[in-house]
């Protein structure tokens, strides 16, 4: 990955503003000139990523699901003009079709990867297609041999944690550790599309952080608009994970729950923005010297003191701005003589006193 730098020996780099990654999965439809179009778009928008779903009709589903028919999506329940398998087939990117993605990407300077459902598609992401990552699905989480698998190819992994229990997340951590590959993202993740706001649970942000801490915390968003997403910064997520599309009225699985360009234009700059407004968790002044002065207060006069009179608590007032003795020190002055005829309203000089 461009920003995210993990090194195997567990120490992970200071991250700068979050890696984003613009998910299309299968919003393209099977339709690459569509597919081109959202590589130029998300690079735009400023995005550092777009993820492509690898898998074909015999990776992600079981002949028992094809024959019963059942869509995942809303846009084809209960539908007869098409099957699973087609539309399936018909959405899937093929080897051929992600190499011309990538090169188009790496043509633009935007980072391509891809998330894997076979250890076919594995090998060619890794071996062929040269993913900076590989992104490992919510629902492949708890899929232990294939976590072995693509961890023994020595790439850095961002896994999805939706779906799973905290020792399942637990569990696939020591997996791929155990096969000796510590360069992991891990993503909080609520796998429902969309979340209702109080099932996102951005706390477990620092849950994971905590238990974690070797390894830097990103978040997938299934979240409507750009308000939750861009709230994640404040957690010190390095990395996002968007779905995108060009049209959410567009048919096909995923374009209701992503951001459009409008929106992930948003998301790239604002995240940029919140990021940099954290800053240091060290408590220093930032106002220039002579505004801190112009602001604060001196001690002045309330009349008129001639020369020797002795000055009472009653003599003095504290106004702007802060060009005499400051007000901490007003114990200092009272009780003192003045030394020179003091006019109404005057701030209070150490030379002036005796």
């Amino acid at each position: 990955m461009s920003r995210i730098r993990l090194t195997k020996n567990k120490e992970v780099a200071d991250f700068a503003v979050p890696y984003i990654i613009a998910e299309l999965g299968s919003n393209h439809n099977g339709d690459m000139e569509l597919a081109r179009k959202l590589i130029h778009s998300a690079k735009e928008a400023g995005a550092d990523c777009i993820k492509f779903q690898s898998w074909s009709k015999d990776t992600i589903f079981s002949r028992k699901t094809y024959d019963d028919n059942f869509f995942i999506a809303d846009d084809y329940r209960q539908r007869t003009d098409f099957t699973l398998e087609a539309i399936v087939d018909a959405y899937s990117i093929s080897e051929d079709e992600l190499i011309q993605m990538k090169k188009l990407a790496d043509e633009i300077g935007i980072d391509c990867t891809s998330t894997p459902f076979s250890k076919k598609e594995v090998d060619f992401l890794v071996d062929v297609l040269e993913a900076p990552f590989i992104k490992i699905a919510s629902m492949d989480l708890n899929n232990y041999p294939f976590l072995d698998y693509v961890a023994r190819k020595g790439k850095p992994m961002v896994i999805s944690t939706g779906l799973s229990e905290l020792y399942e997340i637990d569990k696939a951590i020591r997996t791929i550790e155990n096969a000796g590959n510590n360069q992991i993202v891990i993503l909080h993740c609520v796998s429902i599309y969309p979340p209702k706001d109080e099932q996102v649970n951005l706390n477990n942000i620092d849950t994971l952080r905590i238990l974690y801490p070797n390894y830097p915390i990103g978040f997938s968003d299934h979240t409507l608009g750009t308000s939750i997403t861009i709230s994640s910064v404040i957690k010190g997520v390095c990395l996002i994970e968007k779905h995108f599309t060009l049209d959410k009225n567009m048919e096909g699985w995923d374009h209701k729950v992503s951001a459009n360009p409008e929106e992930m234009k948003l998301i790239c700059s604002e995240t940029k923005r919140v990021h940099a407004a954290l800053g240091s968790t060290r408590v220093q002044v930032q106002e220039k010297p002579d505004r801190i002065e112009s602001f604060r207060r001196s001690i002045v006069t309330t009349r008129l003191i001639k020369a020797g009179e002795v000055i009472d608590s009653s003599d003095l007032d504290f106004k702007r701005p802060a060009t005499g003795i400051a007000p901490e020190f007003v114990n200092m002055v009272v009780g003192r003589k003045a030394k020179v005829d003091l006019a109404l309203d005057k701030p209070f000089q150490l030379k002036d006193l005796v």
